[in-house]
C-alpha cells in the first residue's frame, strides 16, 4: 500500500507531519485548504479509519500506526478546543 504523509499547521502556527497508510487522505484533505477544527477532525477520523480498514482488508489486521496518528491529532486538537474559529491548514502531502 502506498504510504503518504500530510503536513498540517495548527492554530498556534505549530506544524505536524502526519502519517497515513493509504492515499485516501487525498480524498478528504487538500493542500492549501483551511478547515475549522471540528471539520478537520471529522475528515481525518474518516480518512484514517478508511486507511486502517484498507490495511485490514489487505493484511488481515488494522493499522495501529494510523490509529496512533489519529490519537495524536486528537490530542493536539484538545489544545484548541476552546478557541473560537480555530482552523487547521493542510500544508502539503508527501
Amino acid at each position: 500500500m502506498p504510504v503518504m504523509h500530510f503536513h498540517v499547521r495548527w492554530p498556534d502556527a505549530s506544524e505536524t507531519r502526519c502519517y497515513s497508510p493509504s492515499l485516501v487522505v487525498q480524498d478528504y484533505l487538500a493542500p492549501g485548504q483551511r478547515y475549522g477544527l471540528e471539520e478537520f477532525l471529522r475528515r481525518t477520523r474518516e480518512a484514517l479509519g478508511i486507511a486502517s480498514e484498507r490495511v485490514r482488508a489487505k493484511y488481515g489486521f488494522a493499522c495501529s500506526q494510523a490509529m496512533d496518528q489519529l490519537a495524536e491529532i486528537e490530542h493536539i486538537a484538545t489544545r484548541f478546543a476552546g478557541t473560537a474559529d480555530a482552523e487547521v491548514t493542510v500544508l502539503a502531502f508527501d
